[in-house]
């Protein structure tokens, strides 16, 4: 079953692209029609590639690894930190620092002075400073959590984007095709997919558009961490019974019942030990009893 249908994509304006003279050659395959001097995305085509992107993002979820979700544009800056903060993935939708990819240790020492801040603040070291020091300090503190808080639990490289509008996060797309990092985007008749892993070619000026397809792939990334705590859970079911049932029990049995064979071996040889006693003393008594009655027979006289 799609994810997503027809008619809610029409209705939120997701077949608009841009000007017929804007286009982007290669975004062809994914144009309809023309009309009024604008270009209409195939939303059958748009269904089948949310339905692709989906199962892919489901998949990284699931197997425990981070999506990094970028969208700086004033259109979907908010729909993204509402949304994508829900699901407990990192964003990023004030500024695409140059590096933040392919120079992220420094980006972590960046994170990590945030931290010291907020240390010193706890510990009672921040009370020390001057007056104008903590001014300084709050201040860079507030700039690294307006840039950099929304990924500060982000301890390794995301092992994939997601990008609204590509024109515009084009550094970050070029950070994560140069590490590999395959990228998912909502892309524009205006747009070049070349770079696009994951193409989902849709309206990426309207927030309705936006918010469909972002809807979809938060959705996406939920069951894939949902089935993760499942499995995890199931495994530690069965890891806590085979502990139950373990090694003792197993090992238990067996030396029962060589126990029990061993103490009826020993009784069938003690019976046995008595039974061949017993008829090795009747034996000889028999011998005597007949040996006495013959004797008596010749020593009776006839009659």
């Amino acid at each position: 079953m799609s994810r997503i249908d027809f008619n809610t994509l029409l209705e939120a304006g997701a077949h608009f692209g841009h000007l017929k003279r804007k286009w982007n050659p290669k975004m062809a395959p994914y144009i309809f029609m023309e009309k009024n001097g604008i270009h209409i995305i195939d939303l059958h085509k748009t269904v089948l590639k949310i339905d692709e992107a989906a199962a892919a993002i489901k998949q990284i979820a699931k197997s425990g690894r981070r999506v990094l979700f970028v969208a700086t544009k004033k259109q979907a800056k908010d729909l993204v930190a509402e949304k994508v903060a829900a699901i407990g993935m990192p964003y990023v939708t004030e500024r695409w620092a140059g590096g933040m990819l392919t120079n992220f240790p420094t980006i972590r020492k960046a994170v990590k002075k945030m931290a010291t801040i907020d240390k010193m603040t706890a510990d009672g070291t921040f009370d020390n400073f001057s007056k104008r020091e903590k001014l300084q300090i709050e201040r860079q503190r507030a700039k690294l959590e307006k840039n950099l808080g929304s990924i500060a639990d982000l301890t390794r490289l995301p092992a994939a984007l997601f990008v609204v509008d590509v024109m515009k996060e084009a550094n970050a797309v070029k950070e994560a095709k140069r590490l590999n990092i395959p990228v998912f985007a909502i892309v524009d008749t205006c747009c070049d997919p070349t770079d696009i892993d994951y193409v989902i070619p849709a309206n990426d000026d309207a927030s309705n558009s936006i918010a469909v397809i972002l809807n979809v792939m938060c959705a996406a990334v939920a069951e894939g961490l949902e089935e993760r705590r499942l499995e995890k859970e199931k495994e530690a079911q069965e890891s806590a019974a085979s502990e139950v049932e373990g090694a003792p029990k197993k090992e238990g049995k067996p030396r029962i019942k060589k126990a029990v064979k061993a103490n009826i071996e020993a009784e069938e040889a003690a019976v046995a030990e008595v039974v061949a006693a017993t008829e090795g003393a009747e034996a000889p008594a028999a011998a005597a009893g007949a040996e006495a009655v013959e004797t008596a027979a010749e020593s009776e006289p006839a009659k």
